[in-house]
């Protein structure tokens, strides 16, 4: 059993090197990307867009060339546990996603997904035996199409030094930096 070019184990190793710990959902992201791979034609350049901002990013960085550094990765929170990967020029993909209907006979899976088992009565080993044993099984997948002002790469522009606090910043931002102007996650 392979995720990508990766034996079970270590893509498992992956998992923990990048993330910090084996996670569940950074394993069954492995099968979506690899399933999602399968699905499309080789030689292709694509692109990542995810549903949720835990875990799955991290699977598609890890087995794809698609990062949110190089803009190939997106990123919406819409809280679902889904991924699709799509021609970067056509917009024309697949879509993969856990899908709840299918969870039944994995108790383990559907209770940790599901947040019916608290973190701290789950049993991991059953949880990531299941993991692998359900692999796609777990899964649904369908075509998608972007939406065309999604193919549009977003450029930088112009580049100024903020009269405020001397770094520089995007034009496009406005007469200083975005922090300067009051948009800062930092507290002064």
């Amino acid at each position: 059993m392979n995720i990508g070019t990766y034996s079970y184990e270590e893509y498992l190793h992956l998992v923990k090197s990048f993330h910090g710990s084996q996670a569940p959902g950074l394993m069954i992201g492995g099968f979506m990307v690899d399933y999602a791979m399968n699905s499309l034609p080789e030689g292709e350049f694509f692109d990542a867009i995810c549903e949720t901002r835990v875990c799955l990013p991290d699977a598609v960085q890890i087995l794809t060339p698609c990062t949110i550094g190089n803009g190939w990765l997106k990123v919406f929170d819409y809280g679902r546990y889904a991924l699709a990967l799509y021609e970067k020029y056509s917009g024309e993909g697949i879509r993969i996603y856990l899908d709840p209907a299918k969870l039944s006979q994995w108790s383990e899976v559907n209770g940790w997904f599901m947040k019916l088992i608290p973190k701290k009565d789950q049993d991991s080993e059953k949880l990531f035996h299941q993991i692998k044993e359900a692999g796609r099984a777990i899964l649904s997948k369908h075509p998608i199409r972007v939406q065309p002002a999604l193919l549009q790469k977003e450029k930088m522009g112009k580049v100024a030094v903020c009269p405020q606090c001397g770094e520089a910043y995007p034009v496009r931002d406005g007469a200083m930096c975005r922090p300067c102007a009051g948009d800062s996650p930092y507290v002064s």
